[in-house]
């Protein structure tokens, strides 16, 4: 599904002559990957960010300390954040953001399995939460992927 998804990606922001980016944490560069992956993708992905600390979301993204330290890391106020970030700073059309907990661990308030994502392109930025539940990291990590590279579609047929 995951090839799938990225080729229609490809297809499509190839054809509108967008480009994306990626900023994430808890994929670790998955969603990346999974672009890259395709031949030809260097056409609409130039640059992705792997931002896994608070530190670095501030440092590479821009994301406030104020909105780490009132939301947390895995919120969707941090999301958002990295979502703009990224696009800002990639100069592209689309940018996903994940950020989550994809486990072992978790805890009462923020349980394994809870992703955030962000999404930005000039129809604006929004963001929501899954839940996957304990399903263990491969397939948190996996599930987040796929569902960042739908976000990804989606935002391309919308612009």
């Amino acid at each position: 599904m995951t090839q799938a998804l990225s080729e229609q990606l490809l297809a499509l922001a190839t054809d509108k002559r967008l480009t994306v980016t990626t900023a994430e944490s808890c994929t670790g560069g998955m969603v990346a990957a999974a672009i890259t992956d395709i031949a030809g993708s260097s056409a609409i992905f130039e640059r992705g960010f792997v931002t896994y600390s608070n530190q670095a979301k501030h440092d590479m993204l821009g994301v406030r300390t104020e909105t780490l330290d009132a939301f947390g890391a895995v919120s969707e106020e941090v999301a958002r954040e990295m979502a703009e970030g990224a696009r800002s700073a990639a100069h592209a059309d689309i940018a996903v953001a994940i950020s989550g907990i994809a486990g072992p661990g978790g805890s009462e308030f923020k349980p394994e399995g809870r992703v955030c994502f962000g999404w930005s392109s000039s129809k604006g930025t929004s963001s929501e939460t899954i839940e996957f539940g304990a399903i263990g990291r491969d397939k948190v990590r996996q599930a987040s992927t796929e569902h960042a590279l739908q976000k990804l579609l989606n935002a391309a047929t919308l612009l």
